[in-house]
């Protein structure tokens, strides 16, 4: 173990060479800037250590808006979703056991830094229900509605069905209006790819709008498919889920690792925010938000944002390359976006109508640190149309630690935005400045 530690730190004083030679806003909208890709044996590591937040301080809203703790004492929560009659479901989740992955001396120096940025500690694997029946912005109470789940994240309502995507199945349970808390045992609808290795372990759901399907976000097995393709079965892609029957196929392909998923309200199109691969530098590759079209292939793990030849992939597939899709909007490197949720409420101010919140996770592969904050993104007759602007930032102090970490975003039932901070183990709700 002293020869790994010694190992470590060697690991970390080499990485600290590499660092971004263009601002972080080179590369986001329509048109980013790609620089040529920086490959080293040892990848740029610049962490945030995980803190939490002093007692009393709390994330900066942008202008205009302001934000308080919706629900706090929660156990890493990753991902949120509103019923109908305004209770907030929270998926309080961290990564299963992964025996496979992380055996190298790469790996297991891996897994060491994760840790230290907050994903180390076990699964709570439940999903808490929160409530704020006076409309005070402040859920008064709090209930553990599902338990004994496997690293639980999406959520999806279809009639009376509650849809839960665990990391290995989708799982539906029964749902009465109003319940706060169910006991029923859950049945399986679907499989989703999983296993001993399970790289990228979060799985999210959305409804088509008949409710007759599912999308499922399931992300890559490896960074570039170091693994070999046949570890990547159903990976890196959005899936569609059949309810009537289970059967499921893949429904777009290339998607590194896809997070968020909401149907856009003016065009009606479903989009995901996707995060892109490592160790190509600190200026690359863009994470990104793109519309996402049935069959469409976007390039992982062979080229990046189009058809930019990724090298290391063997054997190279210049077919492939030919046909992945560019993303429609680029949101920086290594942010790691993984919220979602566009913005059909009445409560804030009219320049949020129809656009996209974000949240993004924060890198740990580029120097200076990217991310870490929530975006918006505009749009206009369905397509982005301007630059992203900070809703609400300030969860890296002085120091460069996090105090907090933002995951899943959601639209409360009177419009403001619910914010899941897995670090912090807070909910933040942003509302306009009253």
């Amino acid at each position: 173990m002293g020869r790994r530690c010694a190992l470590l730190i060697a690991c970390i004083s080499l990485a600290a060479c590499e660092s971004a030679t263009l601002p972080l806003r080179a590369g986001t909208g329509e048109q980013p800037t790609l620089p040529p890709p920086k490959s080293s044996l040892i990848p740029t590591v610049h962490i945030a250590p995980a803190k939490g937040w002093p007692q009393g301080a709390k994330p900066v809203a942008a202008q205009g808006l302001a934000v308080n703790a919706f629900a706090t004492g929660l156990d890493h929560p990753r991902w949120l979703y509103v019923l109908p009659n305004g209770d907030v479901l929270v998926a309080e989740s961290n990564a299963p056991p992964k025996p496979d992955d992380g055996k190298s001396i790469k790996g297991w120096f891996m897994k060491r830094i994760m840790k230290r940025a907050g994903a180390g500690t076990p699964s709570a694997n439940r999903i808490s229900l929160l409530r704020d029946a006076d409309g005070d912005g402040t859920a008064e109470t709090r209930s553990v509605f599902l338990t004994d789940l496997n690293s639980p994240f999406g959520m999806a309502l279809i009639g009376r069905d509650l849809y839960v995507a665990n990391t290995d199945a989708i799982v539906r349970f029964p749902y009465e209006p109003g319940a706060t808390r169910i006991d029923a045992p859950g049945t399986k609808v679907a499989d989703l790819p999983a296993g001993t290795i399970n790289h990228h372990w979060t799985k999210n759901i959305v409804a088509s709008r008949d409710g007759a399907r599912l999308y499922a976000t399931v992300g890559s097995n490896s960074n570039i498919a170091e693994r070999g393709m046949d570890n990547e079965v159903n990976r890196a892609a959005i899936l569609e889920i059949e309810l009537a029957t289970g059967r499921t196929q893949p429904y777009a392909t290339g998607l590194r690792n896809p997070n968020g998923m909401a149907w856009q309200p003016q065009s009606g199109a479903l989009w995901t925010v996707v995060n892109e691969r490592d160790e190509l530098g600190s200026d690359l590759v863009p994470d990104y938000l793109t519309q996402v079209k049935q069959g469409g292939f976007y390039g992982w793990p062979y080229s990046y944002y189009g058809q930019h030849v990724d090298a290391r992939p063997s054997p190279q597939r210049p077919d492939l390359v030919a046909e992945a899709i560019k993303p429609d909007y680029a949101l920086g490197a290594h942010v790691a976006a993984l919220g979602l949720a566009f913005y059909e409420g009445k409560l804030l101010p009219s320049r949020f109508t129809n656009g996209a919140f974000i949240g993004e996770h924060g890198s740990w592969n580029r120097r200076p640190r990217s991310g870490y904050k929530v975006v918006f993104v505009p749009f206009t007759a369905g397509r982005p149309s301007g630059e992203p602007e900070d809703v609400l930032s300030g969860f890296l102090d002085a120091e460069g630690n996090a105090l907090g970490r933002p995951v899943g975003v959601a639209v409360d039932s009177r419009g403001a935005v619910l914010v899941a901070d897995d670090v912090g183990n807070v909910v933040w709700r942003i509302s306009p400045v009253r």
